[in-house]
Order: C-alpha cells, then structure tokens, then sequence
C-alpha cells in the first residue's frame, strides 16, 4: 500500500520538512534532485512509460502536485495527468558521448520545474554509446535521497529469480549514508510534535520571526546544540562562496573500487566514509589550488546528510538532517589529512546536530514563509559545499530489460551553496559525482578528475608505510 492510498491527496497536508524543501527553492537554486541511470542496450520510450505507470506512479503522491499556502502546503492530485508529460525523448548531438551528455544533464538541472503539475521528469536518451540513459529529476520536497534511491531501483529488477527487492534496496554492501548511526531517532519524533504545537501562535509568529525562531527550538529542547550550530563562523571567502548564476554543470569521475577503499579504510582504522570524505578534501583542496588560491591552513565545511528515518517510515519525505563537518581542504599529506577526518567525524557521530538541522526544516516548514530565508541561511553559511554518500545495490540489475551499467545522482544545494558532491556505491564500485554554479567552478571535470589523484596518493602512502609525500 502507498502512502495515499486511504486518504485523498488533497487532504495530504506536506509535512513540515518537505515544505522547507519547496520554500528553498530560488531562481539561481532550484531543489531538484538530478539522476542519472546509464543502460548497456537500448531501451525505448513506449517500454520506459509503461514501467514508470506501472511501478513509479503506484506512490500516489508522484501524481499530485505541492500547493504551497500562506503557513501551509498540501498534495492536490494534478488533473489531466498524462505520463508521455514527464517521461520524455530527447536526442544528444553527435558523437553522442560522455561530453554530450553531462552538457544535457547540466542543463537540465539548470531548468526548473513547471508549477501547477507534478513536480519531475524522466528524459530518455535513446542512443547513448551502445545502450540508452536516463535523466531523472524530481523535486526535493517529495523525497530526501534515501527514499528516492529506494523509489528509483524499485523501477528495476534483479538479475535473477531470487528477490529483486532485496537486491534493489540500498544495502549494507556500500558505504554508509554519511558515516552516523540512527540513534537519534529514538527521540525524534517527539521533539517534531512539540515543534508542532507553535503553530497555534503563528500570527504572533509572522509578526515577530526572531520570537518564532527562538521558540520553536525552544520547544525542541535543542536550544543548545542550535547555538553552537549558530555560533559556527560563516565559511571563508574562496571561490567556492560567491554569488551564483544559476547555471549549472555537471561531471563525474571513473568510479573507485569499493573493496580497494574499504581495505585501506581497515588498514588504517577508519571507515569508509572517512576515506571518501578525505579524499573529497583532497580534490578540492587541489582543485582550489590550481585556481591560484591559497589553501594554507584552509578549512572549509561540508554538509553531510545523516538518515534519520525511522523504522516503518512512509517511503516519500524528508527525513534526514545535517552534520557540519571540516575538511582540511590545506593539508596536502594525504594520511594527515585523513586522520583529522575521522576525528572530526567521531565528534559528530553522536552529536544531535543532525537533528537541530530537521528540527529547523520541520519547524520553520510549518510557519509563515517570512521566517523561512534567514533560517536557511543560519545554516547555508556555515558550509561551501554539499557532500551526500548513499549506499546501492552490490549486484547488477536490469531495467525494462537493459542492464544499468552506472547509476549516478547529484544533490541539490540551498541558499548560497553552489557545490555538491555525491557519492554512490553500486556493483562493487563508487562514483563521485559534481554539480556546480559555473559563476563557482565552470568546468567541474577540472574538480572530479583530482578525486582519483588524491586517492592513488592515500594508497602510495599505505604502501610506503605512512611516509613523507610531497603535494
């Protein structure tokens, strides 16, 4: 059963993170959410609509559009729905290659989205080196990347008779969501009910935003942990914090092998995510370098989705926080540099930063719109980029019949942030994928290229037994 399946989409009020997520958006930032699925044979239009009507559109909800209201949204079915409106052809020009098609990605994620009807999109490329691909956008407030990861594989089928829906959820096998545990959900959802109950003196509210803000956290018995989240000094003036364009590119890098990262991870004593956040450093702080910037003693602030689902959790919304974490974009030694990683990522591991941050959403997505701008920007300040690690699927699968050679995503970014990272693990391998304004990095290639550099780097020196090593 769907989550809409008892009661009227109309009647379906968004809650309040994923309003939060429809507020967000912004015409040089739109909060959609880019994937991308590349097909080893062709796969045609006629067979890819009858797969998302059948499988994608089961969740109601992805047939209703957000109707956002003076202190509220809801969910209202969009009428004269037509599936060929969102399951779309499109054509790359010659030689129809990988260029071509990041060209086309890019420029999708820089379209909106049309209001009034269901807020996303399949466009298939039919001719795509010997197979097809397939970019997805969907709007953020339906689903955080979790759910819609599930959401998406449930399109798919595994390569054998077994259990597809085992091998289409995200798994253990691949590098966790951001490197936390799920302990703070135990008391989540009270602290959200509490937040609920400012709406009663939302008029007051709306006259007075600092006294909202101020209460609302109050009621979440998180005023201690927003301070210090306040008190976090605003990221420092690189190129990677300037007013954005609103045009976007994208890339992403040959992937990683899974089981060579988890091994120098062992070896080292950290996990993986630690690994893939280092190394992430490590690019960027190259990247920032041969800008002509100076990266000495630089630190700049990543923030990192942590899931905060709960068990038996309807399979669309956003429930997830944020962590701020530090990566020591100056340090060139790449075990130095990995160390203080996992440091910083011990420190947060038990935090509840993560809810402050869907505290925040929640709460200010159940107020009037004018608090919504200086919340998102408490915390769009104190971070140059968005860095997001979903696990997938060790084993391949088959969609309508094609094999899915790669399967990437690229996050969404809000306020001021112009830069996202995204890491996916599927079939043994990571990909690392970029989305950048190109007023912040126009050719983001230039950005994805230095993550394998910077890992074979990580690797010499487990191999040289943690020696010196020059930049």
């Amino acid at each position: 059963m769907t989550i809409d399946e008892e009661r009227s989409p109309v009647a379906q009020p968004l809650s309040g993170a994923d309003r939060a997520w429809l507020l967000m958006d912004r015409p040089t930032n739109p909060m959609v959410i880019i994937g991308l699925l590349v097909l080893a044979t062709p796969v045609r239009l006629a067979a890819l609509r009858a797969l998302i009507t059948q499988r994608f559109l089961a969740h109601e909800r992805l047939r209703c559009a957000p109707v956002l209201e003076p202190a509220s949204a809801h969910w209202e079915l969009a009428g004269g729905f037509d599936v060929d409106d969102h399951v779309l052809r499109v054509a790359l020009p010659e030689p129809a290659g990988r260029e071509e098609l990041e060209e086309l990605a890019g420029e999708l994620a820089s379209t909106p989205l049309k209001p009034g009807r269901p807020l996303w999109t399949f466009h298939l490329i039919e001719r795509y080196r010997s197979g097809s691909a397939i970019i997805i956008r969907i709007h953020h407030c339906y689903a955080d990347g979790i759910a819609l990861v599930r959401v998406l594989l449930g399109l798919a089928d595994a390569t054998d008779a077994t259990d597809a829906a085992r091998a289409a959820a995200p798994g253990p096998s691949g590098p966790e969501p951001a490197g936390f545990s799920n302990s703070l959900t135990a008391w989540l959802p009270d602290a959200l009910q509490q937040g609920a109950h400012l709406l009663g003196k939302g008029v007051h509210y709306a006259l007075h935003p600092r006294a909202a803000t101020a209460a609302a956290f109050e009621a979440l018995g998180l005023g201690a942990a927003l301070a210090r989240l306040a008190m976090l000094p605003s990221e420092p003036a690189t190129r990677l914090k300037q007013p954005l364009s609103g045009i976007r590119r994208v890339a992403w890098a040959e992937p990683l092998s899974l089981m060579e990262v988890a091994t120098v991870g062992h070896v080292l004593g950290c996990t993986v995510n630690d690994v893939l956040v280092s190394t992430l450093a490590g690019a960027v702080g190259s990247y920032l370098r041969a800008q002509g910037e100076d990266t000495d003693g630089l630190i700049v602030r990543a923030a990192i989705p942590v899931n905060l689902r709960t068990p038996g959790a309807p399979p669309l919304g956003n429930q997830f926080g944020l962590v701020f974490v530090e990566l020591p974009v100056g340090m060139r030694h790449p075990l130095e540099r990995l160390y203080t990683v996992h440091t910083a990522m011990q420190g947060l591991k038990h935090s509840p930063q993560a809810a402050v941050v869907l505290g925040l959403l929640s709460v200010v997505g159940s107020l009037p719109a004018p608090i919504e701008p200086p919340a998102v920007e408490l915390f769009t300040s104190k971070a140059s980029l968005v860095a997001s690690n979903l696990p997938g699927p060790a084993e391949p699968l088959h969609l309508a019949g094609a094999r899915i050679s790669e399967i990437l995503f690229w996050v969404p970014q809000a306020g001021s942030i112009g830069l996202g990272v995204s890491m996916f693990s599927y079939t043994g391998c990571i990909q690392y994928g970029v989305i950048a304004d190109r007023q912040l990095v126009p050719e983001p290639a230039d950005l994805v290229e230095r993550v394998a550099i910077e890992f074979e780097r990580l690797v010499y020196v487990v191999l040289l037994g943690g020696g010196s090593l020059g930049a």
